[in-house]
């Protein structure tokens, strides 16, 4: 058992909390949203599933500093724990069933642990460094995954959130080639789309605009299963600029496809060419 495992299943316990809270609120009638500087939605349950999050942190794991999305960090340790209380907020208000809440424990710089948990998909996936990673609903009866075998991204099958930021990202064009040259793509979105790498399902998946709590339980998920997870530059890591996941044989050709290109400000367009 590797060094993580306690921590591994903290993060069980973290995420049952959390699902009894995310569940109860889901559709509820009383939900109250709000709109955050970044003109993102933000509901009562984001705030109170971290809420209870960080408690429990409190008392488990008091000497560790903590990282999330809905409030201001805490601590100054090696060891970080990374929340994003519901990963999926635009779903979780509309009332979409596809929201995870993610939880990653980072020490010295590095994604040690994740978890996944995503309640009304009845799924979670979580992954210890030199682990596996693993689906199911509890460590009871878990399956391990891996990644897919596709090596040619005419073959593949590619899950992305949408089309928004690419364009300004300087790096539209090569994202709308990939897709007209994928196998196939659909907009999964979200956590699912780097969960489905891990399981195989998919085999690329890429956004260009994540922050760290969106990332970190991803990471090491994918790396786990036998993936890459890097940002848009190829570098491995949670730092960004956005996020390429992939089964590994893949990326490369990722990394150069998503290149970044300079685009002049009257210059917006995306040429899609027609399919010969």
């Amino acid at each position: 058992m590797g060094s993580y495992t306690d921590d591994l299943r903290l993060t069980h316990l973290l995420a049952d909390a959390a699902d009894k809270i995310s569940v109860a609120r889901f559709r509820a009638r009383d939900l109250q949203i709000a709109t955050k500087p970044d003109h993102t939605a933000v509901s009562d349950a984001d705030t109170a599933v971290e809420e209870q999050i960080r408690h429990m942190l409190g008392q488990a794991r008091r000497r560790d500093a903590v990282h999330g999305e809905e409030m201001d960090d805490t601590g100054w340790a090696p060891r970080q724990w990374i929340i994003d209380p519901i990963d999926g907020t635009a779903n979780f208000v509309r009332g979409v069933p596809v929201w995870a809440t993610l939880i990653a424990l980072m020490d010295k710089g590095q994604v040690r642990v994740g978890m996944v948990s995503a309640p009304l998909l009845g799924r979670r996936w979580w992954a210890a460094e030199a682990e596996g990673a693993y689906t199911g609903r509890s460590l009871i009866g878990a399956e391990r995954i891996h990644v897919s075998k596709i090596s040619k991204v005419s073959d593949a099958f590619l899950s992305y959130s949408s089309v928004d930021g690419w364009i300004s990202s300087g790096r539209g064009q090569g994202f709308v080639d990939l897709m007209r040259d994928s196998g196939r793509t659909r907009a999964f979105g979200d956590f699912w789309s780097y969960m489905m790498v891990a399981e195989g399902i998919v085999d690329m998946a890429t956004e260009p605009e994540l922050k760290l709590h969106d990332m970190a339980a991803l990471d090491i998920i994918v790396r786990e299963a036998g993936g890459t997870f890097t940002n848009l530059d190829g570098e491995p890591g949670v730092e960004g600029p956005g996020a390429i996941a992939s089964n590994g044989l893949l990326h490369d050709e990722l990394v150069d496809r998503l290149g970044f290109v300079e685009v002049p400000d009257e210059e917006t367009s995306i040429v899609i060419e027609p399919e010969h």
